[in-house]
């Protein structure tokens, strides 16, 4: 190791900085050190890399065009004339199709996780910074929203907006919000009687102020652990929504409806929908393996109990 790279070391690991940006470098330094400990969430984290990877590269990663038909070579078994995972019914080659997949799974992944969060933590913060009937009306919504199976909610929202990728990220994104809004409520309550608070309070700082500058920024490690938790089951409600039709449309090589148009050649030809729906398996996996690691480096007193 040089001497550059030991300094630097140093310099993240000291248990005294100098500035707020060491302090913050130094936390960031020390939560990856933790986390790369952890041999799972590693993995998880892998695997993800290599999601994001074939997204990405998709083009250069596919050995075939996934819309292409070939009529001629439909339904051809693992690792016949060049298709590592066989074909379709339509000859369409599973590999390329479940490469070019991963963009919309990616795409569904990072607009709900863009969405849904920033809805709950928006609602749960005033409700329980505001209190009173702002407190009791949000939470009877919120209440509402829970009352129901994500699956079942958002398969009404898509049925009320049509089909299609973006209604069914919509679709999920309404459904996902309301525990995001549970959980910064309950932080907030725990927050807003604080000194710390008081004192900002008194300084003239307005509730507006209080709540996106002061309380979101102690909210957001919980919910960075409860996102990523909740991608497997968001992944699988998109793929649940694209099984039946109702989320991206045919031929776009979605992997929920790539078992959807497998499932009638289950017996005979089971690559076609083992194949996707292992992918979804493993994508599920990845995301709660590292929320896993993610809340006992983020939480604390989560693992220590």
């Amino acid at each position: 190791m040089s001497s550059q790279s030991l300094t630097l070391r140093q310099w993240l690991l000291t248990d005294t900085p100098t500035s707020r940006r060491q302090a913050r470098f130094a936390a960031l330094y020390k939560g990856w050190l933790s986390l790369r400990s952890n041999h799972m969430a590693m993995i998880g984290l892998a695997i993800l890399v290599v999601l994001v990877g074939s997204a990405v590269f998709a083009p250069l990663l596919a050995p075939h065009d996934p819309f292409v038909q070939n009529l001629a070579n439909r339904l051809q078994p693992l690792g016949t004339e060049g298709h590592i995972l066989g074909t379709d019914s339509l000859g369409r080659d599973i590999l390329s199709r479940m490469i070019y997949g991963s963009r919309i799974t990616l795409y569904i992944v990072a607009l709900v996780a863009m969405i849904a969060p920033v809805a709950g933590l928006l609602v749960g913060t005033v409700s329980g910074y505001a209190g009173g009937w702002t407190d009791i009306v949000l939470m009877r919504i919120t209440d509402i929203f829970l009352a129901f199976p994500r699956l079942v909610l958002a398969l009404a929202f898509v049925a009320a907006l049509g089909a299609g990728i973006e209604n069914a990220v919509l679709a999920i994104s309404l459904t996902a919000w309301p525990p995001y809004a549970r959980m910064a409520r309950a932080e907030t309550l725990t927050i807003r009687s604080s000194d710390y608070i008081s004192a900002i309070r008194l300084q003239g700082a307005g509730p507006m102020r209080i709540i996106t500058k002061h309380i979101w920024p102690l909210c957001i490690s919980s919910l960075i652990v409860r996102v990523t938790l909740d991608m497997a089951g968001i992944i699988l409600a998109a793929a649940g929504l694209g099984f039946l039709g109702l989320g991206a449309q045919p031929p776009s090589p979605e992997w929920g409806a790539m078992i959807s148009e497998g499932r009638r050649f289950i017996l005979d030809h089971w690559w076609i929908a083992t194949m996707p729906g292992l992918a979804i398996f493993a994508v599920s996996l990845a995301f709660n393996l590292l929320g896993d690691g993610l809340r006992d480096v983020l939480d604390p007193k989560d693992s220590a109990s």
